[in-house]
């Protein structure tokens, strides 16, 4: 039984001393890869070391929402630098996205930063990790204008409602699925009831969104079977089905070998 966790960031700080066998706790539990979305310029050089250190680590590149500032231009020059120069490295462009759930400041350069990087993955052929609070209709009406007829992604740590998921499949995006779902009272328990299995890949966020029974405490890529157990619950299956069908998914959207080396 192999398990894939789409979006994960431990090349962060909070990883520094036990990395290694974080990496060994989450083989062993069987998430056999791992994908790590880049944030900004900073987390560049970590991303990359981390990703050298193990061949079950799979980088993407872009930048963060709420890391757009006054020098989103020089920021986001920095990173595409980075993509092409190394661009059969990547398995995606992530994470982007919009999230105006703190303010709107940088609302505009929001939507012109990510209109930039779809444009990437579009030049790259590559998927996209979408990352997305508050700014749904602003993300959809952009896939709009866009005006591609099917899109390669997956809309991380999905948060909204049965609509939105609807149109997000219309459009060709992979719902991912995280610690929120192991959550009391949850809406999410009600929108993936309906959602396909097919359509679906697992996630941690770590260290980010601890699956109960650790929330609060740092999360980690080898809780991932926690939250496939949740999703069986709900969907009224078996874990080995939850973990062939989300692991088939993650393959196709990611073209990641089937094997345990990249």
């Amino acid at each position: 039984m192999n398990f894939i966790d789409t979006h994960s960031h431990i090349y962060e700080k909070e990883f520094e001393q036990d990395l290694n066998q974080v990496v060994e706790r989450t083989l062993a539990m069987g998430v056999y890869k791992i994908l790590l979305p880049n944030v900004d310029v900073s987390t560049i050089e970590p991303l990359i070391l981390t990703c050298k250190k193990f061949d079950c680590l799979y980088p993407m590149m872009g930048l963060h929402p709420t890391s757009v500032n006054e020098h989103w231009e020089e920021d986001l020059k920095r990173i595409k630098e980075t993509l092409y120069a190394q661009k059969d490295l990547f398995c995606a462009v992530g994470e982007i996205g919009v999230d105006l759930y703190w303010d709107r400041t940088f609302y505009e350069e929001q939507i012109e930063v990510l209109h930039r990087q779809m444009l990437w993955s579009f030049d790259l052929d590559l998927p996209v990790s979408i990352h997305n609070r508050k700014g749904f209709d602003e993300f959809y009406a952009l896939m709009k204008k866009l005006n591609k007829p099917t899109y390669r992604g997956v809309m991380h740590c999905f948060g909204g409602d049965l609509n939105q998921a609807e149109k997000l499949m219309e459009m060709g995006f992979y719902i991912g699925v995280g610690g929120v779902l192991t959550f009391k009272n949850t809406h999410l328990v009600e929108v993936i009831k309906d959602i396909s299995l097919d359509r679906i890949v697992l996630e941690t966020d770590s260290p980010y969104l601890t699956p109960v029974p650790h929330r609060g405490k740092r999360n980690e890529s080898s809780y991932i079977p926690l939250i496939a157990a949740k999703l069986a619950e709900i969907k009224q299956c078996t874990i080995e089905e939850v973990a062939e069908k989300t692991t088939t998914a993650a393959l196709k959207l990611f073209r990641l070998p089937e094997n345990h080396q990249r």
